[in-house]
């Protein structure tokens, strides 16, 4: 695209934002309600979309990347955001029951329930890491929830996008759902639309700035955040066991996940030999590097140059440095599985999130260190504990609050459709995922029910001595928890 055509194709992505959001405004609010059946019915065409173009996608993303394994998407993208379609279709009839609540004595009788309704209008904001699971994952949840979405993917994915725009409109009335395509200027004014919620993934940077946007509607949020991500190698853990686990979390994607192992606590007088088993992890998952479709490229220019130039000021400021080289990586926009030792504090490996193939070890003395390494900094939106003792693994998860853990395994709780999945602090607000992701954009009304007789409205004003006696009984009870408490001690 020419320079000169850039603005008018940004206005007219703003000017499709707003017209999109508009008509699903009006729709939500003239429909009745969305039965299970309608909703069903959307999830199974979502479903269509997704299984009858798994090999387009595989091939629109890995184009995207430079080169992204066609098995790492199949298994990482297309299977969890198949298997959460297939778990909302079988549970949604369930998730919508009014659910029963007790009404006090007080004020029977009377019945009183909640019911789960739609928001209206989702807006959905997707990365580039994982543009597919990351786009339709949080649809799923919206749709069982019975909104009207609008997604607006990343722009480092276009050629993701445009195939995700253009199987949408086959799918799905554009008042149903419907895609936005563009740059910073489109995504900024998305984020300013007056959405009933909006969902964000991606940096904590740029989650600060769609946070303030949708402050300005008071739109509720849920962000997706990131940072930096802490794994504990406790003494007892078999260091072979650990590597594998955790060169496998870090280097899939080449390091390019938002729940991937960001540094590693392993004790001190072991971590130059696990620094030597991640590597050997690393090169028997990875033979080569140039010329393997099974390792990703980084995914831009942008983000080869930081990353690149972090390790060289690493070597520079004297750490040791590991790394799985290969000639002609470079010319694929690529950098090798990367484990450093003695990174000084102030680099991006200890005090950024690195979204990238490179791995600190940080050595500990005893794990209340550990502990405390973690707790001095940002909360994680993972955490990663290894240890055979159950008590060890205990004492981790109550030192160190994290968005979500997995135990002697790396990213598996984020693939749990029975867990959600969310952030804490800085690593994001809110969580969905099945059952969570359901009542994150559904709004849980209250409904009470008055019987034959309103004996509460019957001691009203004008108030007189039934009232008074009355109103001090009801006092009494709420500050005691009987009717009857107190007689005794009010007679001594």
């Amino acid at each position: 695209m020419a320079d000169d055509e850039a603005p008018i194709e940004a206005a007219r992505g703003v000017a499709e934002a707003r017209r999109l959001f508009e008509l699903q405004h009006k729709a939500s609010r003239r429909g009745g309600p969305v039965s299970a059946e309608t909703r069903r019915d959307r999830l199974g065409r979502l479903r269509a979309l997704v299984a009858e173009n798994e090999a387009g996608f595989t091939a629109a993303i890995s184009t995207d990347f430079g080169v992204r394994s066609r098995t790492e998407t199949e298994l990482l993208e297309l299977v969890p955001t198949l298997n959460a379609i297939r778990h909302a279709r079988k549970k949604v009839a369930n998730w919508m029951r009014p659910e029963r609540r007790r009404v006090a004595p007080t004020f029977q009788p009377a019945r009183a329930w909640v019911r789960h309704e739609p928001l209206g209008v989702i807006g959905i904001i997707s990365p580039w890491n994982y543009p597919l699971q990351l786009t339709l994952s949080p649809l799923v949840d919206a749709i069982a929830a019975g909104n009207r979405a609008m997604l607006k993917p990343s722009e480092l994915t276009p050629a993701f996008s445009a195939l995700l725009k253009r199987l949408v409109s086959e799918h799905f009335d554009e008042a149903e759902v419907a895609v936005v395509t563009g740059g910073v200027e489109v995504g900024a004014a998305f984020s300013g639309l007056r959405f009933d919620h909006l969902l964000f993934t991606g940096s904590t940077e740029v989650g600060l700035k769609v946070y303030q946007a949708a402050a300005a509607n008071l739109t509720p949020v849920t962000l997706e955040l990131g940072g930096k991500s802490p794994a504990v190698v406790c003494p007892d853990y078999a260091l072979g066991k650990a590597a594998r686990s955790i060169a496998f979390g870090k280097f899939i994607n080449a390091g390019q996940t938002c729940i991937a192992p960001d540094y590693v606590l392993v004790p001190a007088d072991r971590a130059e030999a696990f620094a030597e088993q991640v590597m050997s992890e690393a090169r028997r998952a990875y033979p080569r590097i140039a010329g393997n479709d099974d390792y990703s490229a980084v995914i831009s220019g942008r983000h080869f140059e930081r990353l690149d130039r972090a390790i060289a000021g690493a070597r520079t400021a004297g750490a040791k440095v590991l790394t799985h080289e290969d000639e002609g990586a470079r010319e694929e926009r690529k950098i090798g599985p990367t484990v450093i030792l003695n990174a000084k504090e102030e680099t991006i490996f200890l005090s950024e999130e690195i979204f990238g193939p490179v791995l600190p070890i940080v050595p500990y003395e005893c794990i209340e260190d550990a502990i405390a390494f973690i707790a001095a900094r940002e909360r994680p939106l993972a955490l990663y504990c290894f240890s055979g003792q159950t008590a060890q693994q205990q004492r981790i998860l109550d030192g160190v609050l994290s968005g979500g853990a997995t135990l002697n395994g790396t990213l598996l709780h984020v693939a749990q459709e029975n867990l959600p999945f969310g952030g804490v602090g800085r690593s994001g607000i809110g969580a969905y995922h099945g059952q969570e992701g359901f009542r994150r954009f559904t709004h849980t009304r209250a409904v009470h029910k008055v019987g034959f007789f309103n004996a509460f409205e019957r001691i009203g004003p004008p108030w007189g001595k039934l009232s008074t006696t009355i109103g001090r009984l009801m006092a009494r009870s709420a500050r005691t928890g009987s009717p009857n408490a107190g007689k005794k001690a009010s007679k001594g």
